[in-house]
């Protein structure tokens, strides 16, 4: 047999064992995105996942023998929605190339990637990672901001990896117990860990001739955050609060490759779709919930949330509808 998968519960964690290098290239596309694999030696090939997924959080533990991912042109041109990964190495080594950069990973490191892009991802022998994987717009930074980080290597010893390295691996080692509430939860503060580990990066190219241009909105997106529950929120608001044109604020995020308009409502839907996931709000009306970011007109917000998500706010939040 191919691959062995332990028997699915509700709400736990899944075991795949792929005893064959073809069942592993299906296994992991399944599981991640299409991807191509190669192996040096496919015939001694053997490779496990142990995964969680929480809300739109996958989080993977990925035990293996050498071998390379890529991710292709021709691959990314049949997806849709766009993913980060995270990459935590915990044993071995692998190296991480997009974007013209390169990133050799040890046991600590931390790397973020792009689904939306050519990578390339290898080992060359055998290796245990953790891999996050969540929707661009679940972080409140832009993508194009974060794209700036990709195949970067954040040292375990350095920074904020000296805390969020080690709280990564307890959730690779804790996989079992991400369960109920407080897993969902955790799986929300787990991206917004992430996004406040991003930006601390950014934060910290000082030569960089775009750091003006990335302080700024990051007090804009700052600014944005804070303001989202106000249904008069707007460019022209927005501006003026930070003392320049409509005209610059609009080319400050089309620079970060999104517009105003679309950032504000992303934000809010993604507030949205979090709250209305999260079982302790389970007695909250969705209009409610709408209001409370921006949303007053209960009609709009079904629209657009079905646009965003494929399917309606009650759906959605429905078991039957995860």
């Amino acid at each position: 047999m191919p691959v062995t998968a332990a028997p699915e519960t509700a709400d736990a964690v899944q075991t795949a064992v792929a005893h064959s290098f073809s069942a592993w290239h299906d296994l992991i596309s399944e599981s991640f995105v299409p991807l191509h694999v190669r192996s040096s030696d496919p015939d001694h090939f053997h490779g496990r996942l142990r995964s969680r997924l929480l809300d739109e959080l996958a989080i993977v533990e990925v035990t293996a023998t050498g071998h390379s991912v890529h991710r292709t042109p021709s691959l990314i041109a049949r997806s849709d929605r766009p993913y980060f990964k995270l990459n935590l190495q915990l044993a071995g080594s692998g190296i991480l190339v997009q974007d013209n950069r390169e990133a050799v990973l040890r046991p600590g490191d931390l790397a973020v990637y792009d689904t939306h892009r050519p990578y390339t991802l290898a080992f060359e022998s055998d290796f245990r990672t953790l891999v996050l994987m969540f929707p661009h717009d679940a972080l409140d930074l832009p993508a194009g901001s974060v794209g700036r980080l990709t195949a970067t290597r954040m040292a375990a010893d350095k920074g904020l990896g000296r805390m969020i390295s080690p709280f990564m691996t307890q959730l690779a080692e804790n996989l079992d117990v991400l369960s109920g509430p407080s897993g969902h939860r955790l799986a929300h503060n787990t991206v917004d860990l992430l996004s406040t580990l991003f930006a601390a990066e950014l934060d910290q190219a000082p030569d960089d001739p775009r750091r003006p241009h990335d302080e700024l909105l990051g007090s804009i997106r700052r600014f944005i955050e804070a303001n989202l529950a106000d249904p008069e929120l707007s460019p022209a608001g927005i501006a003026a609060a930070h003392f320049i044109s409509t005209r610059h604020l609009h080319n400050v995020f089309q620079e970060a490759g999104t517009t105003v308009s679309h950032w504000v409502r992303t934000r809010r839907l993604e507030n949205c779709r979090r709250e209305l996931r999260d079982p302790l709000l389970g007695h909250r009306p969705v209009s409610v919930i709408a209001a409370r970011w921006g949303f007053l007109d209960a009609a709009h917000f079904s629209r657009i949330f079905r646009a965003a998500f494929g399917e309606t706010p009650s759906t959605y939040r429905s078991p039957s509808g995860t």
